[in-house]
């Protein structure tokens, strides 16, 4: 048993190829260092990728970046990114934090707020928008994205000379804040997903409100530390989520009518890009990696 046991360990050129998959499948990549950190399975030493890499037939290094042999990922891009968010990322991170304090003050059913996408991984670029993972309480996962949707617009309006890209043109204003995942509060406990592409999710997100939940959401679903142990301990403190509203102004049966509207706007962002196939493929991507909690599936 023991035996068995040891053979079926992953080897760290494995674990390595895996972790490296994952992050390409996401659109980037890691130098040794940070590769090291987030390793499927636990953090590696720094020293002990270098290595590994260069002995692989699976691995390789391109521009300072671990990526897979016949990689399609453009590492010159990637490096790109990666020095403009160190210029780009702090203010960007502030503007993330201003926002979830004020989507929490309006609306009572938030519970969490976390940076994901981009900002949160290090290669922020200043035409990208800023990714929300939310938690809400049951019952609002429409209406919260509805409310974070207007608040959005509304901030956007001091964005309107951001540059944008294919996927953040807006007709009116840039995209500057999106929803990247809702979920309600039953949902996590536990999670219908808990693969290594939901567990690097959590890890690599930045908890902005709502921490100590997100520590009981990870306590609740221990596969996702079979994936990352990384996860044990990362998510600190948080300031509490505080609003200034009462519960009662949000009623439950205002999330059917909440439906309506935002699948009527998402349709109609879709249609806005029915000239832009890369644009309308990320969003096909990005929803397939968020299945089963997508909104507005038929």
């Amino acid at each position: 048993m023991a035996v068995a046991a040891v053979l079926a360990r992953p080897s760290l050129e494995d674990r390595l190829l895996r972790t490296t998959e994952l992050l390409e499948r996401r659109g980037y990549a890691l130098p040794p260092d940070r590769l090291a950190s987030v390793c499927l399975g636990g953090p590696l030493p720094p020293e002990a990728v270098p290595g590994v890499v260069a002995a692989s037939r699976r691995l390789a290094f391109a521009e300072g970046l671990v990526v897979t042999t016949g990689s399609s990922a453009r590492p010159d891009s990637i490096r790109r990114r990666q020095a403009a968010h160190a210029l780009a990322g702090p203010l960007f991170l502030g503007e993330a934090r201003h926002f979830a304090e004020r989507l929490a003050r309006l609306c009572p059913f938030v519970l969490s707020v976390s940076v994901a996408g981009s900002l949160a991984s290090g290669g922020f670029a200043p035409a990208d928008d800023i990714d929300l993972n939310l938690v809400v309480e049951d019952g609002r996962r429409h209406l919260a994205y509805v409310a974070l949707n207007l608040l959005a617009l509304l901030s956007a309006r001091r964005y309107r000379g951001k540059p944008v890209d294919t996927h953040t043109t807006r007709p009116l204003a840039p995209r500057v804040m999106t929803a990247n995942l809702i979920l309600e509060r039953s949902q996590c406990f536990p999670l219908a997903r808990q693969d290594e592409d939901m567990a690097y999710e959590l890890l690599v997100a930045k908890p902005l409100l709502g921490g100590a939940l997100l520590r009981e959401v990870v306590a609740a679903n221990p596969r996702l530390l079979e994936h990352f142990p990384q996860l044990e301990g990362r998510i600190g403190a948080t300031a509490d989520v505080v609003s200034r509203l009462p519960d009662w102004l949000f009623p439950a049966w205002l999330d059917r009518p909440a439906h309506g509207v935002g699948a009527t706007a998402w349709r109609f962002m879709q249609w806005t890009r029915r000239h832009r196939p890369d644009a309308l493929a990320r969003v096909a991507y990005v929803r397939a990696c968020m299945r089963p909690y997508t909104l507005f599936d038929a």
